[in-house]
C-alpha cells in the first residue's frame, strides 16, 4: 500500500479504471452477486474511483455498509463526488490507508480485493490484518490480472494468505484473470 510501488494506478489515470469498455468485461454485479447480499458489511481495499463501490454500496443497501479504502484521497474523493447527495451516501464510508496498514476497525463479512494485492510490499502484514477484521464465517474475495500477475505469484499471494490463518474456499472461474475466495482457516 505504498505510494513508492510503481504499480499504483495515479489518480490521473483513474479513468482508465472507470468506464464502459470496463463494465462490459468486467460487468461488478455479475462479479459481486454470488457473493454480497443486503446487510452485509464490505470493506473494500484499493477502492480507486468507485468502480464497484457504488454497485457494492446498492447490493449492501439501507442496512448494510462499504468501507472504501484507497492510498490516494485523489481516488476516494472521485467517490466521494459520486455519491454526494444519493441515496447510497449513507451506506459508503471513505478511509484512506497508510503506506502499511489499512487502519479499519469493525468487523466485516466480505473483504472485496480486485487487482490490488500484486501492489502491495507487505503482503504478510496485510493479510493478517484482513483476518483481524474478518468475521467468524467471513469470505475475502481476491482477483489478480495475469498481465500483472503470474500463477506462481498468485499461489505464492495465496501461501502467504494461508499462513496468516486464511483458507481457499473457492475458485471462481474469471478467464484470464487469477481469483479466490478465502475464508479463516
Amino acid at each position: 500500500m505504498t505510494s513508492r510501488n510503481t504499480h499504483v494506478c495515479p489518480v490521473q489515470l483513474s479513468g482508465s479504471l472507470d468506464n464502459r469498455i470496463r463494465k462490459w468485461l468486467q460487468n461488478p454485479q455479475k462479479i459481486l452477486a454470488p457473493y454480497v447480499r443486503e446487510g452485509m458489511d464490505v470493506l473494500e481495499v484499493g477502492c480507486g474511483p468507485g468502480f464497484f463501490t457504488l454497485d457494492l454500496a446498492w447490493m449492501v443497501g439501507n442496512s448494510g455498509k462499504v468501507v472504501a479504502v484507497d492510498l490516494q484521497e485523489g481516488m476516494l474523493e472521485q467517490i466521494r463526488e459520486k455519491i454526494r447527495g444519493s441515496e447510497i451516501e449513507q451506506n459508503v464510508e471513505l478511509h484512506q490507508c497508510t503506506e502499511d496498514r489499512i487502519g479499519v476497525s469493525g468487523s466485516f463479512d466480505l473483504v472485496f480485493l480486485f487487482y490490488v494485492v500484486h501492489e502491495l510490499p507487505d503482503k504478510e502484514s496485510f493479510f493478517s490484518e484482513l483476518v483481524s477484521v474478518l468475521k467468524d464465517g467471513g469470505r475475502i474475495y481476491m482477483e489478480e490480472p495475469p498481465f500483472h500477475v503470474s500463477k506462481r505469484e498468485f499461489e505464492e499471494s495465496l501461501r502467504i494468505a494461508g499462513d496468516a490463518g486464511l483458507r481457499v474456499a473457492d475458485r471462481p472461474g474469471r478467464f484470464p484473470d487469477r481469483a479466490a475466495v478465502l475464508e479463516k482457516a
